[in-house]
């Protein structure tokens, strides 16, 4: 009995030393160089895992731009002395871009919306575009307000209030994980240094409009007229602002008869 077990035990143990000399071989034999260089940039990037630069996470950009499959200056959450010591890593130019800010375009909080469905589903904004209608909001263009915005978003720069998503400008990073995950389309990316947004997206004519919102653009153009810059333009009935133009002087707010153009401080 004893003799059986002194060889069961020498068997497995000569086992284990061959299978571990075979996973020590094969370890050295196909291992992948890992370049330092992937190290070093993934320590400059935010760690947030967004997605916003079009990755699945920090990691696979800090690959991707080793391997040059990518190009420099997709995490706008970055900061601009990083985003240089990067480039000096990889030997490269930064390139100066733009800082962008995220914006809702809808003023249709709980008490401006007309006639909204009832929905009793999970709270989450794409899945709540299958219930009749495409929303359960009245307004077809407007903001569902079920926050799934809120829970994509990694800086914590959103939050729902009165039934509609608002961005923290100080918080957001203009990533555009927002952007992308809105069903609605109702979020977008402008320059950070524009103050002046039109909150509607509403293309309807304003008599139709104003059976739904009474906070959406109704067409009336007085901020076209206004506008001493020429910024804004109508397109399919809405008022758009050109951030090229615009200069953020406010009169548009002002002109503005149902308040649908906010001036950020």
């Amino acid at each position: 009995m004893m003799r059986d077990i002194i060889i069961s035990a020498i068997i497995m143990g000569s086992l284990g030393v061959i299978f571990g000399s075979l996973l020590a071989f094969a370890s050295q034999k196909f291992a992948v160089e890992v370049d330092e260089r992937q190290a070093k940039i993934r320590a400059l990037l935010p760690g947030a895992n967004c997605g916003g630069c079009g990755f699945a996470g920090c990691d696979a950009y800090a690959d991707a731009l080793v391997q040059q499959t990518t190009k420099l200056g997709k995490c706008s959450a970055c900061t601009k002395e990083n985003l240089e010591l990067i480039a000096e890593i990889l030997g490269q130019k930064a390139d100066a871009s733009v800082p962008c800010v995220a914006v809702v375009r809808c003023k249709g909080t709980c008490d401006k919306i007309i006639g909204s469905n009832l929905y009793e589903g999970t709270m989450d904004c794409r899945l709540a575009t299958r219930v009749p209608g495409n929303s359960p909001v009245s307004c077809q263009f407007g903001c569902i307000g079920l926050g799934t915005c809120v829970s994509v978003c990694k800086f914590d720069a959103i939050s729902v209030k009165d039934g509609i998503a608002v961005v923290d400008r100080e918080k957001c990073v203009g990533c555009g994980t927002c952007v992308a995950n809105c069903p609605k389309g109702v979020i977008t990316l402008i320059p950070k240094t524009s103050r002046v947004t039109v909150k509607c997206q509403n293309t309807h004519k304003g008599l139709l409009v104003k059976k739904v919102c009474n906070a959406g653009c109704i067409g009336c153009m007085l901020c076209v007229k206004s506008c001493p810059k020429q910024a804004i333009f109508m397109q399919e009935n809405l008022a758009v602002i050109d951030t090229d133009k615009c200069v953020n002087c406010g009169i548009c707010v002002q002109k503005c008869p149902v308040k649908v153009i906010d001036k950020e401080a």
